[in-house]
């Protein structure tokens, strides 16, 4: 298969965990229905983004993985013959929880999960008082329409994380996320911040020679205090944007990567080929100071 249709839900989320579940899978159905494939949620998609605030009762959101939500995904998209890349909080064992995402196929078959290897502390996004960091390695998935590689949120600043990935044989590059705007920010900070997202990750499919999948959530949260800016976004295999969604609507949207493109701007491009992999045994250094 050359050709596969991506579905991206962009969607705002509400403080009931139910109601988020449902409303996502209202939403693949939608996406279904326009043609969908391989179908991709934000990060995290089952609640708020309950990070802003250090608090112990939001573990009670933590689920076990294959649980509760992915059964309910694994029966629509078997029903539906579709790919779901689902990002939940995980709870391993007491006290150990991850930021994680779980791939089910298209026959209903849960592939098996990545957990999040690099973990924010910064303002607002408190994720190390709640995660522990990924200890699986970086993954890849051999569904039924594409081999994919899934990456989430904070791990789309790397290069080494995509070009790991990609290296195991990725052909297209997923990352749930959830970023916003403080809302007493100017609209020039708001804009730098957002193109500086956006370039890092369009950079992963110049380098790699891949398509990348990039889907945001949407709305206003923490008391008004943070609107998450929306603009999820599909690229082809040079970077090139195929799809890109508003920063305030709520948006399912289906479209179509042509992946034979991969072989051929990696010919044309060779940036894979001409690596000097004898030259990078630093990049495993914290700081180069000797």
């Amino acid at each position: 298969m050359t050709k596969v249709k991506i579905g991206t839900v962009q969607m705002s989320c509400v403080a009931d965990k139910a109601a988020n579940l449902s409303k996502a899978m209202d939403q693949i159905r939608t996406a279904a229905s326009k043609g969908a494939q391989i179908i991709c949620l934000q990060e995290l998609f089952t609640s708020l983004y309950f990070c802003d605030v250090e608090d112990y009762d939001n573990f009670e959101l933590a689920e076990s993985i294959p649980g509760p939500s992915t059964t309910a995904l694994q029966t629509v998209a078997a029903e539906l013959g579709v790919v779901i890349v689902a990002s939940l909080f995980e709870k391993r064992t007491e006290g150990l929880y991850h930021n994680t995402t779980a791939v089910i196929d298209a026959d209903g078959s849960y592939l098996g999960k990545y957990r999040k290897m690099h973990i924010p502390d910064d303002p607002g996004y408190y994720e190390k008082f709640y995660f522990t960091p990924g200890d699986l390695g970086y993954k890849v998935f051999q569904t039924k329409y594409a081999t994919i590689g899934v990456l989430i949120c904070w791990d789309q600043w790397y290069p080494e994380a995509a070009r790991i990935t990609s290296l195991m044989g990725a052909e297209l590059l997923f990352f749930p996320t959830a970023i916003g705007w403080a809302t007493d920010q100017d609209d020039e900070t708001n804009q730098d911040q957002y193109n500086a997202w956006q370039t890092i990750q369009r950079s992963h499919s110049v380098a790699n020679g891949i398509p990348v999948i990039s889907v945001n959530r949407v709305g206003f949260e923490q008391d008004g205090a943070m609107k998450f800016w929306g603009g999820s976004f599909i690229t082809n295999a040079q970077g090139r944007l195929l799809y890109l969604a508003s920063h305030d609507a709520e948006e399912t949207e289906v479209t179509e990567i042509d992946l034979s493109q991969s072989d051929y701007f990696r010919k044309h491009w060779p940036f894979l080929r001409d690596r000097r992999i004898d030259s990078y045994a630093q990049i495993t250094k914290r700081f180069i100071d000797e």
